[in-house]
């Protein structure tokens, strides 16, 4: 029998891959819901295809023209759509690979109703960790890592015991071999031309500035229950070790393997089970040659060092660091600010910043509505 899934945000780079993979496996899966934000041409194509029997949309005016074009198909629009799919009775896995604070609702939702979720939605985890996990074990639910990093730990960790240290390994993006002042002159194109991986815009600068890597950090905290300080990054330029676990006995176990999104992406459809997909090309450890290895630069990329410090504050600081961060990136991204205005703004909003402990979801989204707004002043500032 097929299990049955839904995708929150089909139309991203997760999504489409993830689509992907279950066009490979077709036997396997079947898609009952989908999501998407604007790409309504791209969405209409999936709807097409996949046949959904629920999709939500961002706005009420596509969901209006989806329904006129869709009328056998049951359309929602807006966060309450995204809730109504995770309470869909005959879904079994919700895979959350929508960007944003928008992922955190449904995924609560899903648990509650003791559906497995497969996770690409960073923020989940680094505004509410503590309150997500606790559901999920709660309601039994299993929370599969779609991060290449955290699916490789996943991988590795097997049960957990004696484990010393998580490696994470980073890229080290762009702007690993660049000057602070080459850095204080990058231009968009610079910051969007990630040397391994194609991602969305949003992760890709967060990728520029290793922000991305520290929201990782968090995650990792909160998915293996380990502490900051036995966490380790590490920079990997050709991004084959993916994530790796030390042990007591000093013996280290990591994930290798082409930098490609869906292996992941299916292991968390298909966990327990391996099965041939999409990428059936063998890794070539000849071909590969060389493996590099390098400590960040906690003064080039000063957002990952941040990233660990705001994990250890713990309470509503990773709120804070997330919504400012992310608003500091889209107005890079529209060109309001500099590429080293980011770090600079998440860090002075940080600084003024008073922390809320064992907030409530709604606290938890207030407090992120509250941050997003103060920032969105202080851009102003800077584009003045």
């Amino acid at each position: 029998m097929k299990e049955k899934i839904a995708i929150l945000g089909s139309t991203g780079s997760i999504g489409t891959q993830a689509l992907e993979v279950i066009d490979k496996l077709s036997d396997k899966f079947e898609i009952v819901a989908l999501s998407a934000g604007s790409n309504l041409e791209l969405f209409e194509k999936q709807i097409e295809k996949y046949q959904p029997k629920y999709v939500s949309v961002k706005k009420d005016s596509d969901a209006c023209e989806l329904k006129s074009k869709f009328p056998n198909i049951d359309v929602m629009f807006g966060d309450v759509g995204l809730v109504s799919i995770a309470n869909i009775k005959e879904v079994q896995m919700l895979l959350v690979a929508v960007s944003g604070k928008i992922g955190l609702k449904p995924t609560i939702q899903a648990i509650k109703n003791k559906k497995d979720i497969a996770l690409a939605n960073k923020e989940t985890l680094v505004m509410a960790g503590d309150i997500v996990m606790k559901l999920a074990k709660d309601n039994g639910v299993k929370i599969l890592p779609v991060d290449s990093e955290h699916s490789a730990i996943f991988q590795c960790i097997n049960n957990g015991k004696n484990v010393k240290h998580l490696v994470i390994t980073a890229s080290g993006g762009p702007f690993r071999n660049s000057t602070k002042q080459e850095m204080e002159n990058a231009n968009l194109d610079e910051a969007l031309a990630h040397p391994r991986w194609n991602m969305g815009k949003k992760i890709t600068v967060d990728s520029a500035t290793l922000m991305n890597k520290g929201l990782e950090v968090i995650e990792a905290h909160h998915l293996f229950d380990f502490a900051y300080d036995d966490i380790k990054v590490v920079i990997h330029p050709q991004s084959y070790i993916h994530s790796a676990v030390e042990f007591a006995d000093g013996s280290v176990i990591a994930q290798i393997g082409i930098p490609s999104m869906h292996i992941p992406i299916q292991y968390a459809l298909t966990y327990p089970d391996r099965v041939e997909g999409i990428e059936t090309e063998s890794f070539d450890f000849v071909k590969a040659s060389k493996f590099e290895f390098y400590e960040p630069d906690y003064e080039k990329f000063p957002s990952l060092k941040l990233a660990f410090e705001v994990g250890k504050l713990g309470g509503t600081y990773p709120v804070c660091m997330n919504a400012a961060n992310e608003e500091a990136v889209f107005a890079f991204l529209d060109k309001k600010i500099k590429y080293l205005d980011i770090y600079k703004i998440t860090k002075q909003v940080f600084d003024s910043y008073k922390s809320i402990e064992n907030a409530s979801i709604e606290q938890i989204l207030e407090e992120d509505e509250k941050i997003r707004i103060q920032t969105r002043k202080l851009i102003d500032e800077y584009k003045d």
